[in-house]
């Protein structure tokens, strides 16, 4: 949170994007447990547990909720679903479904979540941080359009050259149902909240802007309407320059970075705030000294200013729990050393 309001820790704090997931051999006796993956997200005592795991295995500064972006199209009735080995799948939905689409009663639909947020900070350690998240409109829109996800978001980029009006109205309701549920986790016992916008890096300048930017902007505004002090990450994947102004353009505390942005680019970045970031997932697999050279190298250039150690996206099911042990320990030693 110090670092969320623009000081510099040392050593800085640390959680993993996916921390909680099948990397985990205790993670995946729970899921086992579970009906499915939505059932896993709606249980209280299960999605609890596994937010637990890697707090008690690794220490982590922060704690973030285990959810998935897609709680929100569900919300809005999109019959989302999770096939074993397709990954997430919905009804795709055309101009004339967006047009009947209403906002959500978020409270409602997602008050599973909700108790998980407050089990959370109840049973978390004082120190450590709790997360809440939204998926950002754009990448919410690119799955409720194609009913899947895609690897360049044709369908969604299409969609919105030929409809724009419908796809201006779905991206301010998935933008106003997030800021819902957003503040709503806030009130449950999230101290800060992070937004996701894992398909950014297939925009342009212009749609940038248009798709990515302002609707994350109008959450951030929303939010902060209500919760004037929330402090919110931003973490577009592979917007590469349009990150220049991105910060700016949202309003977001902090800027997430993936693994292919240029060090020297970030220390540029991280002089107009804080910076969360950006190792390379596959790191956590090859482990050894080729880990600690780029966690190494991360902290030379940017831990002397306002840094959240995390990866550049998720952490891998092929991960190793002991690379994991060896990170937390390498950027803590660094700290320490100091």
């Amino acid at each position: 949170m110090d670092v969320l309001s623009g000081r510099t820790a040392t050593p800085p704090p640390i959680w993993l994007m996916r921390q909680a997931g099948r990397y985990l051999p205790e993670y995946r006796k729970v899921r086992a447990t579970a009906k499915g993956f939505l059932d896993l997200c709606y249980t209280p005592d299960l999605a609890a547990e596994v937010t637990l795991q890697p707090i008690r295995r690794f220490g982590f500064d922060a704690a973030i909720l285990f959810s998935d972006i897609l709680v929100i199209p569900d919300a809005m009735d999109r019959n989302v679903r999770f096939k074993e080995g397709e990954g997430p799948l919905l009804d795709p939905i055309d101009a004339d479904g967006i047009d009947r689409l209403a906002m959500p009663d978020v409270r409602s639909h997602l008050a599973p979540v909700l108790q998980t947020v407050t089990r959370l900070r109840r049973d978390l350690p004082v120190e450590t941080t709790l997360l809440g998240f939204c998926g950002a409109p754009w990448t919410i829109a690119t799955y409720m359009i194609a009913g899947r996800g895609t690897p360049d978001q044709a369908p969604a980029r299409l969609f919105a050259a030929r409809n724009a009006k419908a796809f201006e109205r779905l991206l301010d309701l998935i933008a106003e149902a997030s800021a819902a549920y957003l503040v709503a986790q806030l009130d449950a016992g999230a101290d800060a909240v992070q937004i996701f916008d894992s398909w950014a890096g297939v925009l342009g300048d212009v749609d940038f802007d248009a798709y990515a930017a302002r609707p994350v902007k109008r959450i951030v505004d929303m939010v902060r309407a209500e919760r004037p002090g929330a402090k919110i990450i931003a973490f577009a994947k592979g917007a590469g320059y349009n990150l220049k102004t991105y910060r700016q353009a949202t309003g977001a505390d902090a800027i997430g970075l993936d693994w292919t942005v240029p060090l020297d680019f970030a220390v540029e970045l991280q002089k107009d705030g804080a910076v969360q970031g950006n190792l390379d997932p596959l790191k956590m697999v090859s482990g050894g000294d080729d880990l600690d050279r780029a966690v190494d190298r991360i902290l030379d250039r940017l831990g002397n200013g306002p840094l959240i150690f995390n990866l550049g996206h998720g952490i891998t099911p092929e991960a190793d729990p002991a690379n994991v042990e060896r990170l937390v320990a390498r950027i803590r030693s660094r700290g320490a050393a100091a």
